[in-house]
């Protein structure tokens, strides 16, 4: 007889369906994995033989044969353990085929017979209820299975529990949803003194969801100014905190099971690799900027990033997916997000620092910018630049305004854009906006466009640039209100466009 356990293996965030197959025949002692299993899966072999025997149960000196199938596709990942588990209780008549026939199982298995979470619950969950299947995980993970909607949870704490319920000697009670509990304080705004023009650039990149870059020099309030931007943004909607979610369950970031409706703010160190920044690897896993969909991916010290890693962005900003190509594997990962990125004008940082002059401006600052390609620099909606802040300005009283009056103004803003894509997918926010339809909802009124044209000839903005200063003006009339574009928010639009230092 051959035993049968549903589970699942990962590519990207799809789930592909991996039937477990377990068969005992006589012949010598042995205890063989096939299905092109990783390391970690061939190792379930000793987790699950101590396991069962924490419960009391010996394997039979029999040859234990477990396939995997499809056989051609990379089994990864220590979930294998209790779905080869169960199967060999069905082999040994401890369980019936019917016990565990319509669930999808995952879980590994403890030496002592305790389930540890694992990656991926949640897109498990979520395919297992498609197919009209329950799903049995470990218990620390069952808040999260429980989003999955309409699905039987099965969350023991160990083999033996699960064992007893179906048995019939205990009964394991549904999971509930969990949401990770909201930061007690988040930074303010208010506590940032002066910087006006920055803060306007950091109102309007949240209101539409546009990237920005600011550039000043050390000390200015750059990093203070982006770690503020999570606390004016509004917070996800259910689809957005499902697709969140699933990214975050196949990476193994889900604490505890709980879903969280804060945006994601990633702000790697600049001596990420290619592969932590796009995703890759071994196992192919989600990037930085997979990581960051849906929120803010924010670069410190931008032009210290080496030039392949920002390469690499070019394309996941563009099209807010990153594909991940390798031998053994070809994943796609979401990646829209907020690229906000900071700079000194150049090495030294005091470019344009009339008490702390570059000595050799402006060839210094040209270097220094030059290691950022022209190609990236266009996909950055916003150019702001962060002065340093006057000794006087810093013992003033705080600002009146912070991020409380700033996120009302922003989520009014997305409200708007919310209501105006309601009947589409092509866009959920003005950052997202392109083709026919930009032209239709950003249309200018007649000085605006007027304003528009001329300003493309002579910035020599590239087709990419002008739709963005078509979105950015976008963006300022719904904080206006969402009326139409006018003269006035393209002025204000074309003011963030990067000036090019002269030669």
């Amino acid at each position: 007889m051959v035993a049968r356990v549903s589970t699942v293996a990962f590519q990207g965030i799809d789930v592909l369906p991996v039937d477990v197959q377990v068969q005992i025949a006589a012949g010598l002692p042995a205890f063989t994995i096939v299905g092109l299993p990783d390391k970690a899966v061939g190792e379930s072999r000793e987790r699950v033989r101590a396991a069962l025997s924490a419960i009391g149960l010996a394997l039979p000196s029999k040859r234990i044969t477990v396939n995997l199938s499809p056989a051609d596709v990379l089994k990864e990942g220590s979930h294998f353990d209790l779905p080869i588990a169960l199967g060999l209780l069905v082999a040994m008549d401890v369980l019936s085929a019917e016990d565990v026939g319509g669930y999808v199982v995952l879980g590994e298995l403890g030496l002592d017979g305790t389930l540890a979470p694992v990656a991926g619950v949640l897109p498990s969950a979520v395919s297992a209820a498609a197919s009209g299947k329950g799903i049995i995980c470990p218990s620390a993970s069952g808040g999260e299975a429980a989003w999955a909607g309409n699905v039987e949870v099965l969350a023991p704490r160990s083999v033996l529990t699960l064992v007893n319920h179906f048995k019939g000697t205990q009964v394991l009670s549904a999971p509930t949803p969990r949401v990770a509990e909201a930061a007690a304080r988040r930074l303010d705004l208010a506590d940032i003194k002066g910087q006006e023009v920055a803060k306007r650039a950091l109102e309007v990149a949240a209101a539409g969801g546009h990237n920005l870059l600011m550039i000043g020099p050390p000390g200015s309030g750059k990093s203070m100014l982006a770690a503020r931007l999570p606390g004016i943004l509004p917070p996800m909607d259910a689809r957005e905190t499902l697709e969140v979610s699933m990214i975050h369950s196949v990476a193994g970031l889900l604490s505890d099971g709980a879903l969280t409706q804060a945006r994601p703010f990633r702000d790697p160190h600049h001596s990420a690799s290619m592969a932590a920044m796009v995703g890759g690897g071994m196992r192919a896993r989600p990037g930085e900027v997979s990581l960051a969909h849906g929120g803010v991916l924010f670069l410190d010290e931008l032009p210290e990033f080496a030039r392949q890693v920002l390469e690499a962005l070019r394309q996941p900003l563009e099209t807010g997916r990153v594909s991940v190509a390798r031998a053994n594997s070809h994943v796609t990962y979401p990646a829209r997000v907020m690229f906000v990125a900071a700079m000194n004008p150049c090495k030294c940082g005091y470019l344009a620092d009339p008490n702390q002059g570059c000595g050799r401006a402006p060839k210094c600052g040209r270097e220094y910018q030059s290691k950022i390609s022209g190609p990236l620099f266009d996909r950055i909606d916003l150019h702001v630049d962060v002065p340093a802040v006057d000794v006087a300005d810093l013992a003033l009283p705080p600002p009146a305004e912070g991020s409380r009056q700033v996120a009302a103004r922003v989520a009014r803003a997305r409200s708007i854009q919310s209501e105006r894509y309601a009947t589409t997918d092509a866009a959920r926010i003005n950052a997202e906006v392109d083709g026919e339809l930009l032209t239709k909802v950003a249309a200018p009124d007649a000085d605006g466009a007027k304003l528009l044209s001329d300003a493309a000839r002579h910035m020599n903005l590239t087709a990419r640039g002008y739709h963005r200063v078509l979105r950015v003006a976008r963006t300022l009339a719904d904080l206006d209100g969402g009326g139409a574009v006018r003269r006035l928010q393209i002025a204000e639009a074309l003011s963030y466009r990067r000036v090019v230092l002269p030669a």
